[in-house]
């Protein structure tokens, strides 16, 4: 199996992940997923394959020569952002530029003029869906990469690593390392396979937290309301207006960071706000943290200690600082791009990944390219060209060490 029929089929099935249920994982269809993957593991030879009782899918392909114990990590859910359910996903023809129209009878259309990346794609088939959701590159690309490349490990006559293979659930809603079992994993550094621009090699990630603010009003019959009346939906406006405007997300790239309104709920007695936060710098982060608490102060000087309650709480932290003690992790990496003829391009993550929590328990983990462009969205869409590239990728990795 190739790895775009593999990737086709991972996404045929439903593994969204979702944030309000506490069981792990916490949707169903991940296991179903994950039986799946153990199967085609143990198909190809993989006899150690097995998912553990929290839907975590581990296995190891012994080295046939000395040499480091190599780790490859990718997650099986998906984005709660989109749909992931029914995923009608195709292969176009080599890409000759303008337009390609993905759902006629909706009119939808991936256009070169919202996504100008498309202009590097020339020449090269994509996996696109119907426009109406997800396509699951993210990480399911991720998925299919490392199994082929573990496939062709299986076939290969010559000398490789002991290759060690965890897939993860609920990475999308921050919860994939949380049981992983670092210490049976058994690698001595791995990498994970959750990118997205073929090249993408990224060892830095943003600081996180999340924050939570219920806002307490009183509601009075409007006819009656004068100077009684105090409504939480407009205190809650009042606190996001005292929040920096050049601070979002849709005011910030590369290094800078932002406080971001994920979502909102509300009516005259109760009101809820919801954010992250995010930044690369430690001291910049603790200062984002900082100034919410101040807005929530002043809120409660106005209108009377109580009547807005602000949590926060960190999520994971930039993995950099355990990468830069052992480089030549990424120095491998970047040896085995350029050996494929790929041009390595380290950026800093603007998100998140197992990696960054994995790194922090003692796995030295980078990420690594899928290929994948527009995740989480409805014009996601990956070029086929670049998941082989990705196949050969971590071949490479575990055989030129």
């Amino acid at each position: 199996m190739n790895v775009s029929e593999r990737f086709l089929k991972l996404v045929s099935y439903e593994t969204t992940s979702d944030e309000n249920c506490p069981d792990c994982p916490s949707t169903p269809g991940q296991k179903v997923l994950g039986a799946e993957i153990v199967r085609q593991m143990q198909e190809m030879g993989i006899s150690d394959a097995y998912m553990d009782e929290h839907g975590y899918v581990y296995g190891t392909i012994p080295a046939t020569a000395n040499g480091p114990v190599i780790g490859l990590i990718a997650h099986m859910d998906t984005s709660p952002d989109a749909s992931g359910r029914d995923i009608k996903a195709r292969i176009t023809e080599p890409y000759d530029g303008g337009d390609i129209m993905l759902n006629e009878e909706k009119g939808i259309v991936l256009s070169p003029a919202d996504f100008p990346v498309l202009d590097e794609m020339h020449g090269k088939r994509l996996i696109v869906t119907d426009g109406t959701t997800l396509l699951g590159a993210d990480d399911k690309a991720g998925v299919a990469e490392i199994m082929t490349a573990a496939e062709q490990l299986l076939a290969l006559n010559g000398k490789h690593a002991t290759l060690k293979i965890g897939f993860t659930p609920d990475e999308e809603i921050g919860r994939g390392a949380d049981r992983f079992d670092v210490k049976g994993f058994g690698a001595e550094y791995a990498y994970t396979v959750d990118g997205g621009s073929i090249g993408e090699l990224e060892y830095e990630n943003f600081n996180a937290a999340s924050a939570r603010a219920v806002i307490h009003g009183r509601n009075i019959h409007p006819g009656s309301a004068k100077n009684k009346m105090i409504n939480s939906q407009y205190i809650a406006m009042e606190f996001v207006n005292l929040l920096p405007v050049h601070q979002r997300p849709e005011s910030t790239e590369g290094y800078e960071g932002f406080i971001h309104l994920t979502d909102m709920k509300g009516e005259v007695e109760l009101s809820e706000l919801c954010f992250i936060v995010r930044d690369h710098d430690m001291k910049k982060f603790e200062e984002k943290k900082s100034v919410m608490e101040a807005a929530a102060a002043f809120i409660n000087a106005k209108y009377g200690e109580g009547t807005m309650e602000l949590q926060l709480k960190d999520s994971y932290f930039n993995m950099k600082k355990h990468i830069e003690p052992v480089m030549y992790v990424v120095d491998r990496a970047k040896a085995a791009m350029e050996k494929v003829g790929i041009r390595p391009l380290e950026v800093p993550i603007r998100g998140g990944t197992d990696g960054a929590r994995l790194s922090y328990e003692g796995l030295p983990c980078p990420n690594l390219f899928t290929g994948g462009e527009n995740f989480h969205g409805r014009f996601e869409y990956i070029p086929v060209e670049d998941m082989e590239k990705g196949v050969e990728m971590l071949v490479t990795i575990m055989t030129n060490f």
